[in-house]
């Protein structure tokens, strides 16, 4: 069994990691800001600021795996670069949940990002800021975690298009698996909160995905 430690651990992607790791018998710890509305027995759960460095030294520092879990709006970047910095410094492994958009449609082809057609400013809620969120957060695997040391082993993990506590979905106990292009290109496909998390954490046990994208869908 594995120490865990997620970051953003009361959020969607974050609770659903949480619950998922810990009734496998991980060793849980949960940092975030807020307290979860339904704790998860055996779970650790500590609340801090992600901007504070020493907060997230003092959880990350003797685990073997950490989650990112922050959603994208904010300092993140600047947050993952910290925390990518210290889990390289504890030996720890990174699994970041990423976006999508960082996704190719087919091998070679330009990132979705690159053309964000598939998701439209004006259906959002802040589209003056929505585009600009999306390609930070694909910044994270295109640019950042790339250029972090060798040493560091990281997994940025892209769920499918439709994903998020819009549409929470169900828990099928199945998932299909791929890289960097989408498993299902033309429209995104969807994955529910619960299955993410059993991909995701499926990841950690195994251990075979080193400095990769992956992408995780029905």
């Amino acid at each position: 069994m594995s120490r865990i430690v997620v970051i953003g651990g009361t959020g969607y992607a974050g609770s659903a990691v949480v619950a998922e790791a810990a009734a496998r018998g991980h060793e849980v710890t949960a940092f975030s800001r807020s307290a979860p509305a339904a704790p998860v027995p055996g779970v650790h759960y500590v609340r801090g600021d992600a901007t504070d460095e020493a907060a997230l030294s003092s959880v990350v520092t003797g685990t073997d795996v950490v989650v990112a879990a922050l959603s994208p709006p904010g300092s993140f970047r600047d947050v993952y670069r910290t925390v990518a910095r210290l889990a390289d410094a504890g030996g720890a492994r990174l699994y970041v949940v990423g976006g999508f958009s960082s996704l190719r449609p087919a091998a070679g082809a330009p990132r979705f990002v690159e053309g964000l057609s598939h998701a439209p400013a004006e259906r959002a809620a802040r589209s003056a800021e929505f585009h600009e969120d999306i390609r930070a957060g694909a910044a994270v695997v295109i640019e950042d975690l790339p250029a972090t040391p060798e040493t560091l082993d990281w997994v940025y993990v892209s769920p499918a298009g439709t994903f998020g506590s819009f549409a929470p979905g169900e828990r099928l106990g199945r998932y299909r698996a791929g890289g960097e292009v989408a498993v299902a290109p033309e429209d995104g496909g969807t994955i529910s909160g619960a299955d993410y998390a059993l991909g995701l954490v499926d990841l950690i046990e195994k251990g075979d995905q080193h400095r990769a994208h992956v992408n995780l869908a029905y």
